[in-house]
């Protein structure tokens, strides 16, 4: 399974995150991934295998080449993540409010 760090991790190299942000256009070969990147078609299969082992692309054979496109579901361990501290803030705000109204209202001293 795909932790948030893995994802992280993957997302942390900007030329990664750019192959992901062209697929998510459309499925990709990685000659034609590589035509749009500042690297080669190696660097473009080792950033893809990158992205493949942390769940944010997938690929299906068209003859003697791969086909990538975005996996939208690899981002689901990072979503989760962040998600948790959405909730840890709105259940810190509730508590305080919930709180605030248990003290006694602050005077005015004129």
């Amino acid at each position: 399974m795909t932790t948030y760090e893995q994802v992280c991790q993957a997302l942390g190299d900007p030329t990664r995150r750019r192959i992901l942000e062209e697929l998510r256009a459309g499925p990709r070969s990685v000659a034609a991934l590589a035509e749009v990147l500042p690297v080669s078609r190696p660097a473009v299969s080792q950033h893809l295998r990158v992205l493949g082992d942390a769940g944010l692309v997938g690929h299906t054979a068209s003859g003697t080449r791969n086909i990538y496109h975005a996996e939208a579901a690899g981002l689901a361990p990072l979503r989760d993540w962040l998600d948790g501290f959405w909730q840890d803030a709105l259940d810190s705000f509730a508590e305080h409010v919930r709180a605030s109204r248990d003290e006694p209202a602050p005077t005015a001293d004129r």
